[in-house]
């Protein structure tokens, strides 16, 4: 969750890299090339390390800086780093919500600028212990982590990719890289590092100047990684996509918001790269012949079907195919041995520019953002709409919360029924349907505050505000509970601190012990019922969440987990809470019994709307899963996720179902969800509108193995 579980892994490596995404920006010829096309272009000339004396060199070897990390509002924390020669050591304190990360690393690199040892020890965001250790000697690297080991021959000249560093390493791999003649270095445990230089910005604070680089590392994910760095390679600032930003002490929010512009820019400019590459926009009338569909009304497959697909909207659907002038321009696609679904829906995202790298190959065509900065969301909306990325079709909601030493500082922060209303008033001015409401809400603000938004012909959802259990909520206003955490905690103690982490401790604890046949249990659910609540349980994160230990792949990502770079598919083989041996029976009876009320949930007649909080694309299939696994029909799982989405925003007369005239949102299944739930992995072919998506070419492009072969277009 970018407001929850998603955030998990954050430490400053992370934050270092949280902008997904770059161009190389060639100032003399103003040409904008990408990253692939310029990996291998030298910077090290361009930005000379100069030697001086030996006096000099050894005073330049010795500093201490500290960085300030900043949220969207205030401070989120500090990282102090001092070198001492050949010494590094950092300490990375960083906090939000629930989340407190205290982490110590220190690094020894040789006289080549290669680490030689390197230690890691602290607290991860949620509290798992953090405990890694990596060193080179006579040809071999070793390294160790609560999470994984291994070893491997080598001259020294690999880079050690740590699971939970604070980011100094990766000052320390930009400068080898800049040394290397082709700016390559392989990285240990596996991958291949390439550095690129963008832009330079002269900052001045008083009268100080200071120039800085724009640096682009490919290799670490998805898309590449980039942030600022001054003429010797060292460490500046970054700014990570709205949430997070880092800059030295001395140095303001003015300058961050300065070189975030430009980071920005160039992040748009990478993704504008590959939207072009992968769409392929199709104007002319589309003929799919040969299709079995589902219809997600009934719950049938719709067997040996014509579709016509004209403007972006289905214009024919039946078994006679159109007869057709011989010079027209019609596209033909046959669907023989596939099934086609209305696009999917995830109903819990945060979105990212780049996400729809991996939301568009999964058939995820629909997103509803559940908290974000304004400015990111709205330029997401904007950009996917203009084809400019690629990105589901986007639907908002405004993001509140109380000030508070655990308030998610995203969207409003409010210090008053007032002034929360007057954030409500906000929203609604920006075409905002719905606002969701955060930990440290007001119990006592619920109601009023519901009546509010609802005057505004809003929706009222979020978290239940500590102190205060979900019934409450619920009579007071809410239309909409996130997390199925949420509904045990209303069984489970009165006046609980939920803004804390007992909030997932004590479901992992208790929640197997709910009789969920109880009549508490059963009266609360012919409650929400009765009253139309929508629950958006997250089920695959919180069950990832419970079941996550070290040194084993999570099973909520086993089957994703060969297929991604190992530099992202190494984070499922982490804990996340600090769980002891003990507790272990008690957290997978809890797993079991969250799987079992959105069972029993959606067996009362409630509503039922699936979402990630996670990673994007390949955790709605999952999410798909496990109610299947629940034992939610296949069909039903199916409608929850298409039509029953798109009728809870009021989409659902344009969207969420293959009929006529409705929007081309179709997704090409090799194999038949209705039979088995996990084919939703083998998208073979996405078409949004007029735009057509092959996800192996997009998968390829970003480092993922896919799934299946794509539908070679016409």
């Amino acid at each position: 969750m970018k407001t929850d579980i998603k955030f998990n892994k954050l430490s400053l490596a992370v934050v270092l890299s949280l902008g997904l995404t770059l161009t190389a920006c060639d100032k003399d010829s103003q040409k904008t090339e990408t990253i692939a096309d310029k990996t291998a272009a030298p910077v090290a000339e361009s930005m000379p390390i100069t030697e001086s004396s030996s006096k000099a060199t050894q005073e330049k070897n010795q500093s201490e800086v500290t960085y300030n990390i900043w949220n969207k509002e205030d401070s989120a924390g500090d990282l102090k780093v001092k070198q001492d020669g050949n010494f590094y050591n950092a300490k990375l304190k960083m906090g939000w919500n629930n989340r407190r990360i205290e982490t110590e690393e220190t690094i020894e690199v040789n006289e080549q600028g290669f680490i030689v040892n390197q230690e890691i020890k602290g607290i991860s965001a949620f509290g798992a212990p953090i405990d890694e250790k990596f060193s080179y000697t006579d040809g071999k690297s070793v390294w160790k982590s609560l999470n994984e080991s291994g070893q491997a021959e080598s001259n020294g000249d690999q880079f050690y990719v740590p699971i939970d560093g604070t980011g100094v390493s990766n000052s320390l791999l930009v400068k080898a890289l800049a040394k290397d003649p082709d700016n390559k270095i392989e990285l240990l445990p596996a991958g291949t590092a390439s550095l690129v230089k963008l832009d330079t910005v002269t900052l001045s604070n008083g009268t100080e100047k200071k120039d800085v680089h724009l640096i682009g590392i490919a290799g670490f994910g998805f898309t590449p990684n980039f942030a600022w760095y001054d003429d010797d390679y060292n460490f500046f600032a970054t700014d990570g996509g709205g949430w997070f930003g880092i800059i030295p002490d001395g140095w303001g929010r003015e300058h961050l918001e300065q070189l975030s512009n430009i980071q920005k820019k160039a992040d748009n400019d990478y993704l504008k790269d590959l939207a072009q590459k992968h769409t392929h926009t199709v104007n002319d009338p589309i003929l799919i012949i040969n299709a079995n569909y589902v219809d997600v009304n009934s719950g049938e497959l719709v067997e040996g079907q014509n579709i016509m697909l004209a403007d972006g909207k289905i214009s024919m659907i039946g078994k006679s195919v159109p007869k057709l002038a011989a010079d027209s321009p019609l596209k033909t696609i046959d669907a023989k041995g596939k099934t086609l679904i209305p696009g999917l829906w995830d109903m819990h995202g945060h979105l990212s520019k780049s996400d729809g790298l991996l939301n568009m190959p999964a058939g995820v065509t629909n997103v509803r953002d559940m908290g974000n900065t304004h400015d990111n969301i709205t330029a997401i909306e904007r950009m996917s709409e203009a084809n400019e990325i690629i990105g589901a079709d986007v639907y908002r909601s405004g993001f509140m919360d109380r000030e508070s030493p655990y308030a998610m500082k995203m969207g409003k922060t409010v210090d008053s029924l007032e002034s929360a209303k007057a954030a409500v008033d906000w929203y609604a001015e920006n075409d905002y349907p719905q606002i969701k409401t955060y930990s440290s809400m007001e119990p006592q603000w619920v109601k009023p505050l519901a009546e509010h938004i609802h005057s505004k012909g809003m929706r009222l959802s979020g978290h239940i505000p500590a102190f205060m259990t979900a019934e409450e909520a619920v009579d007071a206003g809410f239309d909409e509970i996130q997390h199925i955490n949420m509904l045990f905690l209303n069984f489970l103690g009165k006046n609980v601190d939920t803004r804390q982490r007992l909030r997932f401790t004590m479901v992992g604890e208790k929640a197997g012990e709910l009789d969920l046949d109880s009549k508490e249990v059963t009266d609360f659910i012919a409650k929400l019922k009765e009253k139309g609540t929508v629950i958006d349980p997250t089920l695959m994160v919180f069950r990832w969440l419970l079941q996550a230990k070290a040194g084993v792949v999570n099973p909520e990502m086993q089957d994703i987990y060969e297929h991604l770079p190992v530099t992202v598919s190494r984070g499922f083989k982490t804990a996340v809470l600090d769980i002891k041996d003990h507790e272990r029976d008690a957290y997978n009876k809890s797993t079991e019994a969250l799987s079992a009320m959105v069972k029993k949930l959606h067996d009362g007649g409630v509503q039922i709307v699936p979402g990630t909080d996670n990673i994007a694309g390949f955790s709605l299939h999952r999410e798909l899963i496990t109610y299947a696994d629940a034992g939610i029909s296949n069909a039903d799982v199916l409608k929850l996720g298409t039509i029953d989405s798109a009728r809870v925003v009021g989409a659902d007369k344009t969207n969420g179902s293959i009929e006529q005239g409705k929007q081309a949102d179709l997704v090409f299944i090799d194999g038949n969800p209705l039979e088995d739930m996990n084919h939703l992995r083998k998208v073979s072919l996405v078409i949004k509108g007029k735009n057509l998506y092959k996800p192996d070419e997009i998968y390829q492009a970003i480092g993922v193995k896919p799934f299946t072969t794509s539908i070679e277009l016409p």
